[in-house]
């Protein structure tokens, strides 16, 4: 009989993506952030004001959930969301609390990268950056 579970992509990185969100939470805990939390502030930090659709095209997220996730991060005062001209297009910002809020947090970000790195090594850490990275290009073939 196979073992589905031992091979099923899909299955196994659900329980490594759960487990890495669970470690990331734990070193975020100090300065009040979430690891999903984390992700939007790094993502609006390098991507600067952008649409709705061009941050959840970014961080791979559903459109119709971002909103979701944004509202306690604009609630913190740590992004701004604002209407374009057009009223249905809005723009999301870090707001200068927010980047100071994202400097408290990449040492502690760091510090749960070094761990994992730590714990593969050096090289089998760096391909599975490119692995990962390779599954999400998958998403813009045709």
């Amino acid at each position: 009989m196979t073992d589905y579970t031992a091979e099923c992509a899909c299955l196994n990185l659900r329980k490594a993506s759960r487990f890495i969100t669970s470690l990331y939470d734990e070193y975020l805990r100090p300065v009040g952030l979430r690891a999903t939390q984390l992700s939007i502030l790094m993502a609006l930090e390098q991507a600067g004001s952008v649409t709705i659709t061009s941050l959840s095209e970014i961080l791979l997220m559903d459109r119709t959930t971002l909103p979701r996730d944004l509202k306690p991060l604009e609630r913190q005062g740590w992004v701004s969301v604002t209407e374009g001209e057009d009223r249905r297009k809005r723009f999301i910002a870090l707001t200068p609390d927010g980047r100071d809020l994202l400097k408290s947090a990449l040492p502690l970000w760091e510090q749960a990268q070094i761990r994992i790195r730590d714990y593969m090594g050096d090289d089998p850490y760096k391909g599975l950056l490119g692995q990962l990275s390779d599954i999400v290009k998958l998403n813009k073939r045709d």
